[in-house]
């Protein structure tokens, strides 16, 4: 499924095609919390759902440091 998302931090609108079912996608849209919807996605993949930012806009910004 392609998602379509406008990053909070740019203002970049991207898309990214991702290994989801119609039925993962409408339990996000109901309200299931995206770490519950997609299980099977990894981290990076459910922040772009919920803000538009990729990994290399997230690493570009704030850095690779782990707190």
């Amino acid at each position: 499924m392609i998602f379509t998302r406008k990053s909070i931090i740019s203002g970049i609108k991207r898309d990214m095609d991702l290994p989801v079912t119609q039925e993962q996608y409408d339990r996000y849209k109901s309200g299931w919390y995206v770490q519950d919807a997609f299980p099977n996605l990894s981290d990076d993949e459910r922040e772009f759902i919920i803000s538009g930012v990729t990994a290399e806009e997230w690493s570009n910004t704030f850095g690779d440091e782990e707190q």
